[in-house]
């Protein structure tokens, strides 16, 4: 969709517009970069898309330009008049709700095989992210997710089993999804620029593993990450029935969490799903 649009600078300028620290804000510029980003979940041509934290409407303006129906959620006031200009170009492509993301239901914001796709604000990036990752019900509502993250975390994300930064994130990003870096973001890129490299993560759900319940896999990963430099029968102790499934999958109770494989991770949650009673098909 080809739209004469005036530069952003031009209107982050018009209305005062500062990227705030206390909400976790780094403006994004560079249009051709934005329009990268927007690219990567593929066609995007009369999808649903949900955006967090869209500020002046950066990204925003590439997913429309890309033909799909956006839905953003923004918690600083100060940002909405110009996310109203590109709702008049825009004319019925974009809905603006102004609140905390945190608070949203999934439901109010996407439908059903919706995308989401965010250049996420720093300070509550993970926590959406576990929210996304954690639903219940399985295949999840979103068909992607198409996330901008400080780099340390996009590492944690796609880490695998046996290196420094493979953890709890890492379980739930995998062990019923894809993920991958899709795209590293220098730190130059943002007005102002963060003290920390970014990249775009790109993940797509796949089946659940039978027998497996996501509260269940949660209390597990919680747990054994809980004390990371611990072995495993000392950092899952403290979790009812967690050491009698260890002791049925076989893996040795002096290995460090870090050392298992999401396959691993997968039998141990199956175990204590089995002993707790709490598995579940994962469909909806």
């Amino acid at each position: 969709m080809i739209v004469d649009l005036p530069p952003l600078r031009e209107v982050i300028a018009r209305y005062g517009l500062k990227a705030e620290k206390s909400l976790g804000q780094n403006f994004l510029l560079d249009g051709q970069l934005l329009d990268r980003i927007a690219a990567i979940p593929g066609d995007l041509r009369d999808k649903p898309v949900y955006e967090v934290g869209p500020g002046p409407g950066g990204l925003t303006r590439a997913l429309l330009k890309a033909g799909a129906l956006v839905t953003v959620v923004e918690r600083d006031r100060r940002c909405i008049p110009a996310l109203r200009e590109l709702e008049a170009i825009f004319s019925g492509r974009l809905r603006i709700v102004e609140g905390d993301a945190l608070a949203v239901p999934l439901a109010d914001v996407l439908p059903e095989g919706g995308a989401i796709i965010s250049n996420l604000p720093y300070n509550v990036g993970s926590a959406l992210l576990v929210q996304w990752l954690t639903e219940r019900n399985w295949p999840p509502r979103w068909s992607s997710l198409t996330l901008m993250f400080q780099r340390e975390v996009a590492d944690r994300i796609v880490a695998e089993a046996g290196t420094d930064a493979f953890g709890r994130l890492s379980v739930l990003a995998q062990w019923r999804c894809h993920a991958r870096i899709a795209l590293p973001v220098h730190r130059s890129a943002f007005t102002p620029p963060p003290k920390v490299m970014s990249a775009v993560v790109h993940v797509t759900p796949s089946n659940q593993p039978d027998g497996v319940d996501i509260k269940g896999l949660e209390a597990i990963t919680a747990a054994a990450f809980g004390q990371r430099r611990k072995m495993l029968r000392q950092s899952l102790k403290p979790l009812p029935h967690a050491l009698v499934a260890l002791e049925a999958t076989g893996i040795a109770p002096d290995r460090r969490p870090e050392t298992l494989s999401i396959d691993e991770f997968i039998a141990l949650a199956r175990a204590y799903c089995c002993l707790t009673g709490s598995v579940t098909t994962g469909l909806g």
